[in-house]
């Protein structure tokens, strides 16, 4: 159970919402524009982190030192290369054509900054989809709209329940935040 200091989410997600709720972590959302780009030629395990920590400074200029900011970012990556969020239905189908039958790589960036130091670290979970047939992917976009998410899939709906047959690591970071490796750190402070 967490007891330290309420933490200010610097993110819109419902799902980290949700998270940080089930975690018994006290917060409050606060979001300020901040670029989600990174540098040409950064490794791609380092995108998430880097774009995390843009959340997290464009937060904690509203705030003092004494605030506890969490940001988060997570990317989708299929053969070396980042899958964001779908631009549109087909796009969507196109993405999770591509996902089907394969595995990829869900990694999550944090950033936790209080009282003038950083914490950052990211957490990697691969994740098999079966083979879907064509019907299963319109039937998943047309009633989940997911285009909010990197991937196109939210792995707690109902794709997650019927493609997915395993992941190695942890659930939650799929979900968009490694919770239980959040809250551990959180406790530290």
């Amino acid at each position: 159970m967490y007891t330290g200091k309420p933490v200010i989410l610097a993110s819109q997600s419902p799902r980290r919402r949700q998270l940080l709720e089930q975690a018994g972590i006290p917060f409050q959302v606060k979001v300020s524009e901040a670029e989600e780009t990174f540098p040409e030629g950064m490794p791609i395990d380092e995108v998430p982190v880097h774009i995390a920590r843009q959340k997290a400074l464009a937060v904690k200029a509203l705030y003092t030192e004494n605030e506890v900011i969490v940001a988060a970012d997570t990317i989708v990556v299929l053969d070396g290369k980042i899958i964001g969020k779908p631009a549109d239905r087909e796009d969507a189908i196109r993405i999770l054509t591509a996902l089907s039958g394969r595995i990829h790589e869900v990694i999550t960036g944090v950033v936790i900054v209080y009282n003038g130091s950083e914490q950052a670290f990211s957490q990697t979970t691969e994740v098999h989809f079966k083979p879907l047939a064509a019907e299963q992917i319109a039937y998943y976009v047309d009633h989940y709209q997911p285009y909010d998410k990197a991937g196109a899939y939210a792995i707690q709906e109902w794709i997650g329940a019927v493609g997915i047959d395993r992941i190695n690591g942890c659930f939650y970071n799929v979900m968009g935040l490694p919770v239980s490796q959040v809250a551990e750190r959180l406790s530290l402070l």
